[in-house]
Parts: C-alpha cells; structure tokens; sequence
C-alpha cells in the first residue's frame, strides 16, 4: 500500500522523499519570499524584543525599561501581529517583571472609572440597537427632510452623525447602509437612475470579467454614510472608543486635574462636528452630484423629478411601517436614554450647581449615571405580558416571566470586549511611564518645539495623528501619540488640553483607506468603492477636519476649557 503525503513543495512517498530542486522549481529567493509573505507576522513577533533589547542592556534605567515595553506595544499595535486586545495585556507581564509597577498597580489600570463608563454607554447603546429605537428615529427624519437624491443624502448624512455620538461608528454605519441600498435599487427599478454601471476592471489581471462600477450618486450616498459616522463620534465622550480611552489616560496622568466631563466635552465638540459635517457633505455634493455644476452630468443624472421624489419616499415609508407602532421597549430605552444623558450633562456643567452636590459631598463620575441606567435596563420587562396575568382568557396569560430589556445574553453577543483590554494597555502606558520618569525625559526632548507658535505645533500634530490613523486603528493611535503630545505640552507650559483634545478628535479621522476605520470597510464593501475613488474622495475631508480643529480650538476651545494659563495641577 503506498501512502502519498504532500508536505507544502515536498512530496512524501513509501518514505522516500524526492527533493524538488530550487532549479526545477522555484529559486531559494522566491521560496524565501513565500516564507516571509506567510509568516512575517511571527517573525515580527519574535524580533520586534530582540531588535530593542539593547535598549535595557545599555541602559537599564526604570524609564528604559518602559520605554522598551511601550515601544513593544506600539509596534504590536501598528502591524497587528497580534489581536489589539491581547498586546494590550502585555504590561501585566512585563511590568512587574521589569520593576516598572507591582501586579496590583497595573492591573488597576485595567477597571476603572473610564472602563465602567464605556461598559454602561455600551449595554445602553446595546438597548436602543436592540429595540429598533435607532431605526425609527432615522427613517422619521428622512422622511421628514424630503427623498430627493440631495436631500436624501443630507438626511442619511445628519442622522449618520447623530446616531454615531451614542453608538458605535461601526453600527451606525451599518444601519444606514440598507435604508440606502433599498433606496437606489427601487429607484433603479423605477428607470430613474443605476446603482452601478458594468465594465471591465482591468485591474485584475488574472482574467477580464465583468464587475460592478458604483455610479457618482451611488458613491456619494455610501461615503456620506461612513464620513458622517466618523465625525459623529467626537461629538460625545461616549462617541467612540478614541475619546473615552484618552479621557481615562488623562485623568490618571493629572489626577488633581478637573478631569474631562461629558458636558464640556460636547459643549466644545458639537461646534466643530457641526460645521465638519456640513462642509464635507458639500463636498461629497460638489464632487459626485454636481452641486454648483448645474449643466454637468452629475447634476443631471441627480435630478429625478416629482416622480423620483415619490418612489424614495415610498420605500421610507414602507420601511417605517414594517417597524410598527412603538413598542414598550422602545419608549423606555427612550426615555432613560433621554435621562441619562440629562444626567451626564448635568453632572458637572460649569453654569449651574451640579446634581451630585445636592445629594452628596463624595466625588460622583458619569459612570454612576450611566450604571444605574443600565441597571435599570436589566430590570423593567421588555413587554407588558404579565398585565394579562389574571387575564379571564386562559390564552392570554403569560407561562414565564418576561426578560429585561437587556439580557446578559445580549451584553454577551454585542459588547465589545476587547476595548476594555485596550483602554487598559493606553491606561497602563501612562501609569508606566509617569512612575518610570519616561513621560518627563520624551516632554524634555520636545522642548525645542517651544520657540514655534503653539497653533503651528497643533497643525502638525494633528496632521501628524490624522496620517497615522488611516494606516492602524484609531485607539492604538491615541495610546501611542496623545500620551506624547500632552508631555510636550507640559514640558513647554501649554495647557495639556491643547494637544489632548484635538489630536483624540484627529484619530478618529480616517478617510482615504478602507482599512483605516470599519465604517470606511462596510462603505466600500456594500458600494463596491474602489480604493482610488475613496483616496480621491477623503482629500476634502481631511483638509475640512484638519483645518476646523486647528482653527476652532485655539479659539472655541481656550473659551470651554480655559487654556490660557499654564495649570498648576499639570507641572
């Protein structure tokens, strides 16, 4: 009996291996080339310690030392050689070991006020998902604002963003994405328009076949969706994962600082999402829908009449009904999320006497309210089915009790856990680096920056994190970047708000890739975008949010935040 076993190029055969020869086959460099290709990412892995192991053998200084672990991570974080999650565990092993921080220290990093509160805004964002609340609230809008393809696009922009301040960019775009699809098909059907056009990519050159080729208006609506996700997120603490990693590395970092509340964070966010919104889909419209080019293709093929109109609005409408009349559930996800928000706001606005001072004297963090909604959740029914308990109808009377209007089940299913893993790595680096004196020695060698003006520093900067942010994943950047930035900012004696803010803002700005951000990926993927067309397409934005935040937040900023003076609590 022979028995044949092929071992990648080798053949094995009654145990007599017949060697292929370079020659025959492929050359020694085109197999060494293959091997790279497969297992680059477990080279990296064993190579990036080797290569900056000379860093503690030369110098075994506690900030080298964490200085070796932080370049580990960065490294870890950009190549993603690793799950995100699981680099940023990394310090509950090398820090003790190294003498950075004790066990107890660094896992403290891992839960705190920060990671309660994205676990809260998370389970409540869950919720609104779940009931359906989202998509009522976005298909009553569009309705509301009109189903030409220029207002359809300005409705689908606007209630993207809104959504995307509460929940995830990721989910906000996703919804969006069929209310869109739904439309341009039926309009499509209609004769008044194509979704695509056919041609031959010539870009794949395997074999010619036909594929499918977004038209303008099809490209418009689908980046209006992801663009508008992106920019929505900065306008809550809560928005992305960005913002509340960097408001947890900010209060650890300057502990008898005031610390970032969600109100002062939304009263100066808001300004600039606003007008970042609102010029990038001129963009979009000037780019794709001929806005200002009455006589261009674009603008024709946009104009589709009474008719047009009709069709689009029919298809909301369709859609608005299938969701029925307002359930229970979603009147209580709206109400409490109308309350917590209340109570975030008014935690600690600045203009009137906070809620917690009326009730306590002890510290009170927006992970209280946000805890008790979701408390709140897990207890009231998600119908009303045990009314009909003493029913007269046998038929009516429930068998078990109804669940909550969130299970453990959902959190489950839809939490994003590794965030919590990631919070906890950003956390750790700058409890890491404040303990070993690495955050003072990288401010001090940034203190030649002091001679440029501080509105030329922040440009860089946050040309700099908006670069970076469209090649790996937006907390890994903030983690990286900001902690550097803000020692900067301290070496120099700018306030340390003045690179925290803005840089968090720019790495969540990722436009040009569909890698750079999971909305840009579900766009491109549901429109089939072509990379070239988004690379073109993310020009306008990244210019309009850059500008708009070195504009706005010398100015708007330094009113919310008072950046004037050098804080105290910062030296």
């Amino acid at each position: 009996m022979t028995m044949v076993t092929k071992v990648d190029d080798f053949n094995v055969e009654d145990s007599q291996p017949e060697m292929k020869s370079p020659l025959k086959g492929e050359s020694c460099f085109q197999l060494l080339g293959r091997f790279l290709r497969i297992y680059w990412r477990s080279l990296f892995l064993i190579l990036v310690p080797i290569i900056f192991l000379p860093l503690i053998i030369l110098n075994n200084n506690t900030m080298y030392r964490c200085l070796y672990v932080l370049l580990i991570m960065a490294c870890y974080w950009i190549a993603e050689v690793l799950p995100l999650a699981v680099t940023s565990v990394i310090p509950i092993v090398l820090y003790p070991l190294l003498g950075i921080l004790s066990t107890a220290a660094t896992t403290l990093c891992y839960m705190n006020d920060t990671a309660m509160m994205f676990i809260a805004s998370l389970a409540i964002a869950i919720a609104i998902q779940t009931s359906g609340l989202h998509m009522r609230v976005a298909l009553w809008i569009i309705k509301l604002i009109g189903c030409s393809h220029r207002r359809l696009s300005f409705g689908l922009f606007f209630v993207t963003m809104f959504i995307s301040m509460w929940i995830s960019n990721t989910a906000a775009t996703a919804m969006m994405v069929p209310i869109v699809q739904s439309v341009l098909e039926e309009l499509e059907k209609q004769g008044l328009g194509n979704v695509f056009v056919t041609t031959d990519d010539e870009s794949k050159e395997e074999e010619q076949e036909a594929s499918k080729k977004p038209t303008p208006i099809t490209i418009s609506h689908y980046l209006a969706a992801s663009y508008a996700s992106s920019i929505g997120g900065i306008g809550t603490i809560v928005g992305s994962g960005t913002t509340l990693s960097i408001k947890g590395y900010y209060e650890s970092r300057f502990p008898n600082g005031p610390g970032i509340n969600f109100s002062s964070w939304m009263m100066y966010a808001v300004p600039p999402m606003l007008i970042m919104s609102i010029l990038t889909w001129i963009w979009l419209q000037i780019l794709y829908m001929g806005l200002f080019r009455p006589n261009s293709k674009e603008a024709r093929a946009v104009d589709i009449g009474k008719e047009g109109e009709r069709v689009a609005t029919a298809v909301i409408e369709k859609k608005y009904k299938e969701l029925g009349p307002i359930t229970w559930g979603e009147s209580c996800v709206g109400l409490l999320f109308i309350a917590v928000i209340f109570l975030w706001f008014f935690r600690e606005p600045g203009f009137v006497k906070g809620w917690p001072n009326y009730i306590t004297d002890v510290a009170v963090k927006d992970s209280t309210a946000g805890i008790a909604v979701m408390i709140i959740l897990f207890a009231l029914p998600a119908n009303l089915n045990f009314l009909n308990s003493f029913s007269k109808d046998p038929s009516k009377r429930p068998t078990k009790a109804s669940s909550g209007l969130l299970t453990w089940k959902l959190i489950h299913q839809n939490m994003h856990w590794n965030l919590l893993f990631i919070f906890g790595g950003g956390f750790a680096i700058a409890a890491g680096s404040t303990a070993s004196g690495l955050s003072t020695m990288l401010g001090n060698a940034l203190i030649g920056l002091q001679s440029l003006n501080p509105v030329i520093i922040l440009f860089i900067a946050c040309l700099l994190v908006e670069t970076l942010t469209e090649m790996t994943a937006n907390v890994s950047v903030a983690n990286i970047v900001i902690p550097v930035l803000v020692e900067m900012c301290v070496a120099i004696k700018l306030h340390p708000m003045y690179m925290l803010v803005p840089g968090t803002m720019s790495a969540s700005f990722s436009f040009h890739l569909p890698a750079g951000t999971p909305p840009n990926a579900i766009a491109c993927a549901a429109g089939h975008i072509r990379t070239k067309d988004l690379m073109i397409a993310g020009i306008g934005p990244s210019i309009i949010t850059l500008v708009t935040t070195t504009i706005l937040f010398p100015t708007w900023g330094n009113y919310v935040f008072q950046l004037s003076e050098f804080p105290e609590w910062a030296v």
